[in-house]
């Protein structure tokens, strides 16, 4: 599970990272118990977990304010006692979240069946790459109205917006060196699990990109394949002509290398169209 919440001001005499480990640890048990548990009262999670109902409480305010859990009227059956019924906490979907899940390899599993079904081989692997065009295209609808209706310079930004909102935590910036044009680098990638044994999922992203910025793009790390990052080189227009059309008067030059790279990497080789041959591949 991942650490839920932050951590207060440390009881004096307590170094501030061994009260902040401490506080964490506690806190994600309280949520542990909660989702092993179910729906728990404050005198609940007191006895399970061996703490006072006081400290119970502050770790609960904590998750409260964090969303990880929130306060519910406990249900009652049959005859109602006098009295308001007991506070019972439950965890929230975000708690739930920060919980490990089998969502990576139930999307595995899926395009394995789709791979064997189709009849394995290169017919399965076309199969699986027809799968991840669909859903890529499904994605980018909702990405198309917002990056043509920025201006050309500015398309790429509007590109990294939208993937932010879908979880990829994307940004734009230049290319460092002589390079004329664009990194757009996505630092999570949600399916990078499942993309380490199907590349398609990285080279239909790719195609993608390179559709709706208008312009041919080279994936030059993933996340997937190991890099920190997953980066995209998206080179300029030169004079807003085609990104194809004029050679560079110094001659080809090697992409950048992207942030987070971790491997080096050899020459480029001459490619046809460097957006699909490279999406989801390691140059390296």
């Amino acid at each position: 599970m991942k650490n839920v919440g932050e951590v207060r001001a440390a009881p004096q005499g307590v170094p501030q990272e061994d009260s902040a480990t401490g506080e964490r640890s506690t806190r994600n048990r309280v949520a542990r118990s909660i989702l092993d548990h179910g729906p728990s009262t404050v005198a609940d999670l007191a006895g399970r977990l061996g703490l006072t109902q006081a400290a119970v409480r502050r770790h609960l305010d904590a998750l409260v304010g964090d969303d990880v859990v929130e306060a519910r009227e406990q249900r009652v059956y049959g005859a109602r006692t006098r009295g308001r019924p007991a506070k019972v906490f439950v965890l929230t979907d975000c708690g739930r979240d920060a919980f490990d899940q089998s969502y990576d390899k139930l999307a595995a599993d899926a395009l394995r069946w789709i791979a064997r079904t189709a009849g394995g081989g290169a017919v399965g692997e076309a199969a699986v790459a027809a799968f991840a065009r669909d859903r890529i295209e499904t994605l980018a609808e909702s990405y198309r109205a917002a990056i043509e209706a920025a201006p050309p310079e500015k398309r790429t930004e509007a590109l990294a917006r939208a993937l932010t909102a879908d979880g990829y935590a994307a940004t734009a910036r230049s290319a460092p060196g002589r390079q004329r044009g664009e990194q757009l680098c996505q630092h999570h990638c949600p399916v990078a699990h499942v993309a380490e044994q199907y590349p398609q999922l990285c080279e239909a992203e790719t195609e993608i990109f390179s559709r709706l910025l208008g312009t041919h793009v080279q994936r030059l790390a993933t996340i997937a394949h190991g890099d920190g990052v997953c980066t995209t080189y998206i080179p300029n227009a030169p004079d807003g002509s085609d990104a194809h059309a004029a050679p560079d008067p110094d001659g080809p030059r090697q992409p950048p290398d992207p942030p987070g790279r971790t491997a080096p990497r050899t020459p480029p080789r001459t490619e046809r169209h460097p957006s699909a041959s490279t999406a989801g591949r390691n140059p390296a």
